[in-house]
């Protein structure tokens, strides 16, 4: 089994920052890509951000030039810094990941982030 906790939503007002956190624990031979998925109210899940073993990143274009994907291979971990929050960030965040051999994809649980006045 396989397990993922994500950490460090909130509310913040516009034009403030957070960091989110992901760890992945379990029968983990190794993780492949690393990815930030989103979904707001009424709204379908859409990718973020990802990052790959090697550290390439790819972003949504809404994310370019706000949030930073990272990874701590070591640990498993899994971060995005945001910052330049606008009310459209608004969305619960979710943590996914894809492991070697069988290319098997896991999701967290997902983290609220609410960006308000």
């Amino acid at each position: 089994q396989v397990h993922l906790v994500e950490s460090g939503g909130g509310f913040v007002q516009p034009g403030g920052s957070l960091r989110l956190s992901c760890a992945a624990s379990g029968s983990i031979f190794k993780i492949n890509a690393m990815n930030w998925y989103r979904q707001a109210p009424g709204k379908e899940r859409e990718l973020v951000a990802g990052i790959t073993t090697g550290g390439t990143t790819a972003y949504a274009d809404s994310a370019k030039g706000r949030f930073t994907i990272s990874r701590d291979n070591a640990k498993n971990m899994v971060f995005l810094q945001m910052s330049s929050l606008k009310p459209e960030d608004t969305a619960v965040y979710y943590c996914n990941i894809v492991v070697y051999p069988d290319m098997t994809g896991y999701w967290g649980q997902g983290t609220q982030v609410t960006v308000s006045s």
